[in-house]
Parts: structure tokens; sequence; C-alpha cells
């Protein structure tokens, strides 16, 4: 078949379909640790069932004590009220439960407010409500610790929405964590800094009704069509209501995409199709310890925000690479022209593709050696707020994505694909020489062929030899809150603020696994260009020391 006849098979996709999932999703509140998450997963489940498709609900627990791919397993948790109350203004949970930061301790708390716009003004925040803009959960401990009595957050560029911020609380945590924590628009923010800027004293109060409990489920929802080897498809369903966009978006698209694959499916294929529905990160982790068998999955396509207006598309690293990039890029770039003719090709929505970046759930996959993609929107001005609502998503955005994920599997599965391997070898390699010059990532880029290879019953590609300067003994995410010297964690928390750092940490460890050392700096160059050096060599030091990673 012709890639116009798989684009026409991927017109069984109904967009309106995921619309009313998302709007069914987005009632429920599904802050990672509380039931609501729980019943908005056992919604998929439910409805996966009905549909005829093999679907397991695998039931894992939110403690506050557990680890799982280098992260902390938060507590269980709910929120019953809160409320922000100044002199002109009162904000609460039934305008938006987003009012009360995820994981903040129940208290109340009244004083006078100070915006910490220096160092200098945490000397004076004992027995004040600290107000801040950025590094939360890190300011949150510092508030604590000084003796505050509140704890207010905003988030710049939002202006009258309301924030999601996380604490992500342990039980350990609860030891230092005692104060009420909220968020608030930036609008008011701004209002209160003027009138400390003014030199006028006010107080405001606080207060949060919330439950720690003992555990709660954390969900993960997997099902099948056909047998392994298999195309998974994954999406985070955890977020706060209504999380429109982020992800009820991705959970309702991997339903559709089920449904379709179902009626499609038949033995002649030559892979089957898995679904997983997990809290972002954390879940994905806990999936892979606990549940997935690695060898099953050809490759993995990670759903993340796919109703806003601006389409990005994640590839593979060049340490994982796989023709899943190239397929997933052609489709959507036909699905995305109003002709689908590359000659005369006129965009519906902008559309971009970039190198691997770390995010969302595709990490976790690729660190584990399967090769993941993600597709999102982005920027979305809504994003992590109160106004992510199903009346700011982009139906067109929703049809372009998931059709083109559809034909993109179908292809996958039927397409002989010996041609187009070595043509995207040559494609990939010539974009990357036309910026640098290229060593090492056609060794990589065979190698990823030689798996594809196995999978797609091609002779394609060559085994790389492997000569690893490093093992990663602790896989997973990389966040400065595993290391436990306060020092070497403030460290890497000022390596991270260039986020683009955090890529290529994780992408040089994953490249340090398979080459030499030399290789590998050459080869994450040749994938990203400049860097600096000296940051990554000393990210890489600090977890040497605290043993996620050994030189060999």
């Amino acid at each position: 078949m012709k890639f116009e006849e798989y684009l026409k098979l991927a017109e069984k996709f109904n967009p309106q379909n995921v619309i009313d999932n998302i709007a069914h999703l987005g009632r429920f509140h599904r802050i990672q640790g509380s039931k609501e998450l729980a019943e908005a997963a056992n919604f998929v489940f439910q409805t996966m069932r009905d549909m005829g498709i093999d679907t397991h609900f695998f039931v894992e627990y939110y403690d506050g004590e557990s680890v799982a791919g280098n992260m902390n397993i938060p507590i269980a948790w709910e929120v019953e009220y809160g409320k922000v109350e100044t002199e002109k203004r009162i904000i609460t949970t039934e305008e938006t439960k987003l009012v009360v930061m995820t994981h903040s301790p129940p208290g109340r708390a009244r004083g006078e407010v100070i915006p910490i716009k220096s160092e200098e003004d945490w000397e004076k925040v004992k027995g004040k409500i600290v107000l801040v803009r950025e590094n939360w959960r890190e300011n949150y401990r510092r508030a604590c610790k000084k003796g505050a009595k509140g704890y207010i957050a905003y988030r710049k560029g939002l202006k009258n929405a309301v924030p999601y911020i996380g604490l992500f609380l342990t039980r350990k945590d609860l030891e230092w964590a005692k104060i009420p924590a909220v968020a608030i628009s930036e609008s008011l923010a701004m209002e209160l800094i003027r009138k400390t800027e003014n030199g006028e004293k006010f107080s405001v109060r606080l207060e949060v009704k919330s439950k720690i409990k003992e555990k709660e489920i954390l969900p993960i929802i997997y099902a099948t069509i056909g047998k392994p080897p298999y195309i998974l498809f994954s999406a985070h369903i955890c977020h706060p209501r209504p999380g429109a966009n982020d992800n009820a978006s991705g959970s309702a698209m991997l339903i559709e995409l089920a449904r379709v694959l179902r009626d499609l499916h038949n033995e002649n294929f030559r892979f089957g199709f898995a679904f997983l529905w997990v809290p972002e990160h954390i879940g994905t982790s806990v999936f892979i310890e606990k549940h997935a068998i690695l060898d099953n999955y050809y490759g993995v396509i990670n759903l993340d925000m796919v109703a806003g207006n601006k389409i990005l598309f994640i590839r593979t690293p060049l340490s994982r690479f796989s023709l899943l990039s190239p397929v997933l890029e052609l489709f959507l770039k036909l699905k995305n022209s109003e002709t689908q003719d590359f000659a005369m090709d006129i965009p519906r929505l902008p559309l971009s593709a970039t190198p691997y970046s770390v995010g969302s759930d595709h990490d976790i996959f690729n660190f584990f050696g399967v090769p993941a993609v993600m597709m999102i929107t982005w920027p979305y001005p809504y994003y992590h707020s109160s106004e992510d609502s199903v009346d700011k998503l982009n139906k067109e955005s929703i049809e372009i994505i998931g059709k083109a994920v559809l034909a993109s599997s179908l292809f996958l599965s039927q397409k002989e694909l010996k041609k187009f391997a070595r043509a995207s070898q040559l494609t990939y390699l010539g974009e990357l020489s036309m910026k640098r010059e290229v060593k090492v990532a056609e060794i990589l880029v065979d190698a990823g062929l030689k798996r594809d290879g196995k999978f797609l019953g091609i002779e394609i590609g060559k085994e790389g030899k492997k000569n690893g300067w490093l093992r990663w003994t602790r896989k997973g995410m990389l966040t400065p809150e595993i290391i436990k010297e306060e020092k070497n964690r403030a460290k890497l928390q000022e390596i991270y603020r260039n986020r683009r750092n955090i890529s290529l940490i994780h992408e040089l460890i994953m490249l340090g696994e398979q080459l030499d050392e030399s290789s590998a700096w050459q080869a994450l160059w040749e994938e990203y260009g400049e860097y600096d050096m000296r940051k990554i060599r000393d990210a890489l030091k600090i977890l040497e020391k605290e043993r996620v990673i050994e030189f060999t």
C-alpha cells in the first residue's frame, strides 16, 4: 500500500470520541495519591473492557515510602478545602482545587506577606507568610526551616489562572513539612507584591484542610490487542481537574486508538498493540520494574498533551535510534498538510521535530533500552493551570496526531520497510551532517537499525560493539532529590536550571553505556551541538558519588 492508503485507513479515527472522553476524565481531580486518580483509571478500565479488549488493572500503592525509578512515591493525600483570603478577595477550592498545592499538610495561617526577591528576604520570613514564584518544592522546604507560618506560590505568565504546583511529599518529608501551602494567580501575586513595594504591611489568611492517608491505589491500566511483539502506546492519566490537554487528551486518545486497532488488527500484522495508562513517570517506573516484559516491545509512542495549537514531535535519542521516529515524522507531515503533497505543502498547524528531550513517560522506556518517542502540543499557554479546560482544546490537532499515529502503526505493522529504512538512515545522517561533522552517529544508527530489523524481519544495519565507558546502576529519573548530600544536591539543581542540561545528562549516560568516553562525548555533540562539558562532567561526578552510575 502507498502512504495515502494508510492515511485512508486512519480515517476510522474519530476526534469527537476523544473530546467526549476528555470531558469525562476532566471531571476527576487526578492528583497523584488521590482516590479520584484511581476512579479515573477505573473509568478507562471499564471502557476498554466494554470494548472487548483484554485489559488489566494492576494495583500498586502510594505509601510515601516506596521508591520507583529513583523517584520517591509520594504520600496518599486528599484535598478537602482550601482558602486564600486577602483584604479584597477570597479564593477557595470551590473556584478551583488548585488553590491548595498538591500534598500540602493541613493548617491555618494569618500573617504578613514577605515576597522573596533576594537572598536577604529569607532572613525576614520567621512568623510570616512567604510568597515565591519559582523552585517551589525547594523553597517550601526552606520556608518551613526558616520558621514561616504559611507558603504562597504563583507562576509567571499565567495572569489570572491558578497554577498546578505539587510538593510530592514523602512520609519522611512530613517531619519538616508543617505549614499550609497554597497557590494563587500571577495577577493576585503582583497585587500583593506592589503593596509591599509601596511600604504597606498587610495580612492574608490561609486555610488548608487536607487528609494524609496510610495508602491509596497507584493505578496502572494495561491492555493488549494481538500478540507480542507490540507497539506500545502510553499516556499519563494523572493531573488535576480539569487537566483537559494535560493529560486527559493523551489518555482519551489511547482509548480511541484501541477502538480502531481492535477492528483493523488481524493475524497478518507483524505487531500487536499494547496500551498503558499510568501516573506520570512514577507509574511507568513501577510498570517496568514489576509488570513489563521489555523484550516484547518494538517501541513506544507516548501521547502527552495532544490537543493544543502547536505540534511538537520528540524523536528517539540517538542512543536508541529507531525507524519509529522517521515513520511518525513522515505521517505527521502528510496528515498536517492541506494537500498531503510535499511539493505543495501547506501546513494546517505549526509542526516541528526536535532531538530527544526529557519530560514524560517516554524517558523511562528509553532508559531501559526500548526506543520511545513523544507527541505533545507545545508550548501550551494553559499548561498546569486552572484554565486547562475542554473549551481551550484544538480538535484539529487531535485529528492530525491521532490519524498520523494510527497510520504509522499500520505502516510499521504491514509494510516491507527495507528501502524505507535505508532512505531514513541517509536522511537522518544527512540532516546531522549539515550542522556538524558526523563521526559516531552512523555507528549508533546502524545499531538501531539492526535492532529494528529483528522486529521488522529485514536485514538492515550493523551490530555495534559494546564498549561502554560507564554503567547505569540505578536506572530512572536523575532528579536532585536522589542526592543525599545537601551541597551536591544544590549543585545539581543549579546545573538543572538550564533544562537542556537535563536531557544532555540522561542521553550522555545512555550513550556511555554503549561507547567509549571520547565517542560518547562526540556523539552527544553530533546530536545536540555545543554544550557546557564542565557542567555535565560535574553532574556525572555527583551521580557517581551517589552510586547511580559507575565508570568502567
